[in-house]
């Protein structure tokens, strides 16, 4: 199965942890969406029309880079306990299983970016061991918006009832904090000749994308601004989970306009079937232009 692309001199394969059925319908996930578009959505990749719920995807961009190998995003985790987000709790995934078929080990990650701090994007960047968490990945520099760090703190902005991040940056946050394993960054941030995070906030305030540049090809790998395809129609359709709808909006729409201009390959964090894809525009609309060579999951 084909899970690796390459574009110039960077290397990214897809690390899946979860993909299946989800209880989510587009109603809740997506309330800016017009129900005619999911009445004619026939596509298991993202959709179930039988049951009307929405196929969920968890994975990290695994890039190898300047000689350094990066995870983006590091999924759910198994074991957290998520009591207003029971779909992430207890998980007990693969995750590492698949990291090691993609030849790399918990010690062998130099880098763990971090595109934002919602529940299924930190979850692994720790395990558990004994009855504390702790980093899973002891050699990496843990890059974390600096704006996420602080909202996301209970002890800053504790949360309110029935939030699904409750509990996630104590038992995912915090300890690679505590452990002397964060980098901070706000504005831009550049890692290597080849990569560089920019801030676009609405999803959170420290969504960020990390932007390749390498010889005459680029991609960007965009986090949650794109969450599924629905948004590359409909541009100003939010998830239920962006915290600044209009910054979140303009984000989307920035992003794809440059994506479909320069013909850059677009990696979300939770797309289904190929998971990354170039769009076209035409007339201001944007469409999926053509998928990556990326096995379907």
């Amino acid at each position: 199965m084909n899970n690796t692309v390459v574009i110039g001199d960077v290397s990214i394969t897809r690390v899946q942890e979860f993909a299946g059925a989800s209880l989510s319908r587009p109603g809740f996930l997506f309330p800016d969406s017009d129900p005619a578009f999911w009445a004619t959505l026939d596509d298991p990749d993202f959709y179930d029309s039988a049951s009307g719920t929405l196929r969920t995807v968890l994975h990290t961009w695994l890039i190898r880079s300047g000689g350094r190998t990066i995870l983006l995003d590091t999924g759910a985790g198994n074991g957290k306990e998520r009591p207003y987000a029971p779909v992430y709790g207890h998980f007990d995934n693969a995750y590492l299983a698949n990291l090691a078929a993609a030849g790399v080990a918990p010690g062998d990650v130099d880098l763990v970016i971090n595109t934002h701090l919602h529940v299924d994007h930190v979850g692994w960047n720790t395990r558990l061991d004994g009855r504390s968490w702790v980093p899973t990945f002891p050699n990496a520099t843990y890059l974390m918006p600096a704006p996420d760090f602080d909202y996301w703190n209970p002890l800053k902005h504790p949360r309110p009832p029935g939030d699904g991040n409750q509990n996630v940056y104590e038992d995912s946050v915090a300890p690679v904090h505590a452990a002397g394993l964060v980098q901070l960054w706000s504005g831009e941030h550049r890692i290597d000749a080849d990569l560089v995070l920019e801030a676009h906030p609405g999803h959170t305030p420290g969504s960020s994308v990390l932007r390749l540049e390498s010889g005459a090809a680029g991609a960007l790998f965009v986090g949650d601004i794109l969450h599924n395809p629905v948004q590359i129609a409909a541009p100003d359709v939010n998830s239920c989970w962006c915290e600044d709808p209009a910054m979140a909006r303009a984000a989307r729409r920035r992003l794809l306009a440059e994506a479909a201009d320069r013909r850059l390959v677009v990696f979300p964090g939770h797309f289904g079937g190929h998971s990354a894809c170039t769009v076209a525009s035409s007339g201001g609309v944007f469409v999926v232009d053509s998928w990556a060579s990326l096995a379907r999951i």
